[in-house]
């Protein structure tokens, strides 16, 4: 049996929602379809380390936190006409930003 977990994103309104399931692994071929992408876009997402590295007998296996973060970059990607060093840049300060506003959520103390 199969379980595939759901997963709903909000992010300043916007509403996207995803089956993911946590704990597929995916082939380079089966992943670059997943992303609706060729094989060489998903190997330059790896040379331009938009996808985390990964040790070298492990290169072309990817899981669903990869597909979410690849096809972030496509859209990136897409509705600016970046390039993949620009669109690294652009998710390496989006986490860097999101990783920011958790630290100032845990700091926020209640007012007495």
């Amino acid at each position: 049996m199969t379980t595939i977990h759901y997963r709903e994103i909000i992010c300043e309104g916007s509403n996207q929602s995803e089956s993911v399931d946590d704990y597929r692994s995916f082939d380079l071929k089966n992943f670059a379809a997943t992303c609706g992408q060729s094989p060489e876009w998903v190997l330059q997402l790896l040379e331009y380390d938009i996808l985390p590295n990964r040790p070298d007998e492990r290169i072309h296996q990817f899981f669903s936190d990869d597909v979410t973060r690849a096809r972030k970059a496509y859209r990136l990607q897409r509705d600016f006409d970046a390039s993949f060093s620009a669109v690294a840049m652009m998710l390496d300060l989006i986490d860097e930003v999101q990783k920011l506003r958790r630290e100032v959520r845990h700091l926020h103390l209640p007012e007495s």
